[in-house]
Parts: structure tokens; sequence; C-alpha cells
């Protein structure tokens, strides 16, 4: 069977990101089928290249993957509906074949998606196992399609998900996913790649949507498994100079994460890396490990300044672990960046003051301030009007800040987050996840770097 998986996201502020849940789908898909990879990421025209791409491909199945439901670098409040709407579209213009959709974006709401898109299928969660037996099924021209785990599909007009919710993959049993057939520029133009180190979060913070999309039970790689992949990307890309964890937290939990820095400690695979870290149970040995190993930073979802937000989030620590995360990082010379979410649920601008107080005693090395957004507004009209009179507020206040603060980065108010701002770093020679550099911008007070850190100087911007 002819498949085209389609990896739709365009998104590339400030990176452009690899698309690993779609490859490792793809990888899981057995050999004996005709496999494409087509990314629209750096198409100037994604609908008409995809119209192009069936009619010269003319594939028998497309598994398209959604990344996101909105925008996910927080410069504006934009959802990708329209654009999802206007490729499927234009696969029913270009091909009467099936088409199946998955994805984190789809996976936090499925049925909605389904009425709204109309694919003739949709995956939820994990695709490894179920995307295969479609596959049979479609290629056999039979097959109980009740039977296969996570499935969703129209009978005429009624939305069915007939397969019962299946257990989540044995991540050791995932073979590493083949990256030659990644476009080149994600690594010439960005130098960055993604590993996976575990699936699952057992922790409730009360947004998040790792649990709907991996499971609440943490399944861990084995380390040597996981550097085996380090080395795996180097050997495939050798320019690649930076790898992202993309772990929804890779301290967690803490003897995994220590047993993943010893091997690479002891292997060298000679890559510098970054992860999101989780102020739980962080420590001066953590943050040790973690330079030796080669990581250059860690991203925290700190979200509020406030005590009784951060309680009302579930986000299972205080402002006194934050601190302490961060005293630790300082200690080892471990740069953090931390993210706050602004407006919240039940947040007023004075809790928004107080979080910003709280930042301002904090000192991180970065923070990355951005306001709630809704995954439900991108349905509902009116509750996207509601929040966006809170946003504006917000945003009127931070104004006051911007020019205080120039290690704070505000993507909505273009503060610390523009494109050319962003070639200029990787014109310079910077990798990774762009805020490592920030202390290197014009007015921005110099911090010291990690040991094993690039040291390389910035020229002037002038916007």
């Amino acid at each position: 069977m002819r498949i085209a998986f389609v990896s739709v996201n365009r998104e590339n502020l400030p990176d452009a990101v690899i698309p690993l849940g779609l490859l490792s789908v793809m990888t899981a898909v057995p050999e004996e089928h005709d496999k494409r990879f087509w990314d629209l990421c750096f198409e100037q025209d994604p609908v008409r290249a995809l119209e192009e791409r069936i009619a010269a491909e003319r594939p028998e199945l497309l598994a398209l993957g959604l990344r996101n439901i909105w925008n996910n670098d927080y410069s504006g409040v934009n959802d990708n509906l329209g654009y999802y709407r206007g490729l499927m579209d234009a696969i029913r213009r270009a091909t009467d074949a099936p088409v199946v959709v998955g994805g984190g974006g789809f996976s936090v709401m499925p049925e909605r998606l389904m009425r709204h898109l109309r694919p003739d299928y949709g995956i939820w969660g994990e695709g490894e196992r179920p995307l295969p037996m479609l596959v049979d099924a479609l290629a056999s021209g039979g097959g109980d399609l009740d039977a296969i785990p996570n499935l969703y599909r129209f009978d005429a007009e009624t939305l069915v998900h007939g397969g019962r919710r299946e257990a989540f993959v044995d991540v050791d049993t995932l073979p590493i996913v083949d990256r030659r057939v990644v476009d080149r520029r994600y690594y010439s133009d960005y130098g960055i790649d993604s590993v996976q180190s575990k699936r699952g979060c057992n922790l409730r913070c009360d947004y998040c949507t790792y649990p709907l999309i991996e499971g609440r039970v943490s399944r861990r790689r084995k380390p040597a498994l996981v550097v085996d992949e380090l080395f795996a990307v180097r050997e495939q890309h050798p320019e690649v100079q930076h790898v992202f964890i993309v772990d929804s937290v890779f301290n967690l939990p803490p003897p995994h994460a220590k047993a993943i820095c010893r091997e690479i400690i002891e292997r060298d695979p000679g890559v510098l890396w970054t992860c999101y870290a989780n102020p739980l149970r962080f420590d001066d040995e953590m943050a040790e490990l973690m330079v030796a190993a080669g990581c250059s930073g860690i991203e925290v979802g700190s979200d509020s300044g406030c005590d009784d937000i951060l309680l009302r989030l579930k986000k299972d620590f205080d402002t006194a672990r934050i601190q302490n995360l961060r005293d630790c990082a300082q200690r080892a010379g471990l740069k953090d960046c931390h993210s706050f979410i602004l407006g919240t649920p039940g947040e007023t601008l004075d809790h928004v003051r107080r979080t910003l107080d709280f930042i301002v005693d904090l000192d991180p090395f970065a923070a990355v301030l951005g306001c709630w957004v809704d995954d439900e507004e991108s349905l509902d009209p009116e509750l996207r009007a509601e929040r966006t009179v809170l946003r504006e507020r917000i945003h009127e206040l931070l104004l006051e800040y911007r020019e205080r603060y120039p290690r704070w980065i505000i993507p909505a108010l273009g503060v610390n987050f523009a494109p050319r701002l962003f070639r200029t770093l990787r014109r310079a020679g910077m990798h990774g996840p762009l805020w490592q550099y920030i202390d290197r911008l014009p007015g921005a007070p110099r911090r010291s770097a990690p040991a094993r850190a690039p040291a390389r100087g910035l020229p002037v911007i002038d916007d």
C-alpha cells in the first residue's frame, strides 16, 4: 500500500521542530508498504504543494500528523483549524484516497476535530500500534475496524469510536526513527534534533494535555537506549549541534534522569542538549550531573509566582521549590529559563502583578511570559472574545516591564522574540534553544556559561 505520511506543522519560531511523533508512527508501519514522508513545514504554499504531491505520487492512504491546535510560540492567539480544514479540502479535491489524522493536537479533542475536519479515520493517542492495524485492514480490503484500538471513524453520519482504549506501548520496543527522510533544512538552518527518554506523566497539572496523549504512567526507556539514539542522531546527521529531550519533564523520576546523565558521561556522544525540568525533587546532584553530561540549559514550567494559583493549577510545587531549583541551577552553572502563564482561569491582574514581582526577585537566567489560551477558544468565539479582553490588559501591564528586564522574553509583544533576531543568532553560530544566548544581546547583563556551552560573541542587533 502506498502511504503518504504528512507532517502539516509549519511553526518555525524560534525553531522548526522535527516531527518525531509522526516519524515514529511511520517507522512502526511494516516495510512491505511503500511509505512516503511529506513535510509542509518549509513550503511557501502548503496547499498547492500538497496537491502537487498527491497528483505526482497518487497515495492510497494519507496519514496526517496534527501537532497543535494553537500556534505554539505564544507570539499571538491564532488557531490552526482553518489551515487544517483547508488541507482537508485540498485532499478531497485531489484524491479519493482515505485520510487518517492523529497527533498531539488531534488527541486533545478527537471527537470535535473528527466532526470539524471530517477525515475518514482518526487515531487518539499513540499511533504505533493502531495505524499498522488500520493499514493492514485497508490493504486487505477487510478486517474488523471495530477491533482497532483508539480508532475513530464515521459510519454514515454517525461518529463511531469502535476500538477499545489501547494500553500504551512499551517504549523500549520502539525502533530508533530513520531521520534520513527528514528535510535537511532542519539541520542546516537550525542544527537541532529531538530525542525522547520516556513517555507519560503522573503529574496532575490542571491544563496539561500530556496525560491525554501519553497517559499518566511514566514509561521510561533504558538509559543505554537513549544514548544509543544520541549516537544515531550524530551518525545520520553529523551537522546536528544540539538535541532537545522532549519528555514532558526530564528530571522526574530523578533516578532515571540521573542514570541517563551518567550513561552520557560514560559514553560521551559529544552533543549538547536541553530539556524540560520541574522544581519537584530537583537538587544539586541533579544539576551537577546534567552539566557534566552536556546539558546546556533547562526550561522550567514555573507558571506562576503565586502559591494560591499554583495550587489551583495543581502544580504540586510552590514558589519555594521554584527558588530552590533556581539556586541549584545557579550553583552548578546551569542556565535556567522559566516560563510563566499569565491570566489562567480565576487569575486577576493582582495575581499577575504578584507573579511579575516574583520573577524580578527570582532573577532567572531567562524568563518567558505568555498569556493563557484555552483550546476550547478555537471552537467557541464568545469564550475567545472574553479571554481576549484580559489578555489585552495583561499586555498593557507587561509594557511597563519590557525595558527594565532585558532577559525577559515576551513573544506577544515581540520582546526578544522576532524572526530577524533569530536569523542573526543562527548566522552567528548559535544552536539549540535561543534563550540560552539572551545575555549576549545588547543591553543584557552577562552571565557565566556552563562548562560545555559554546562561547561565541554576537553582532549588535539593531531592532
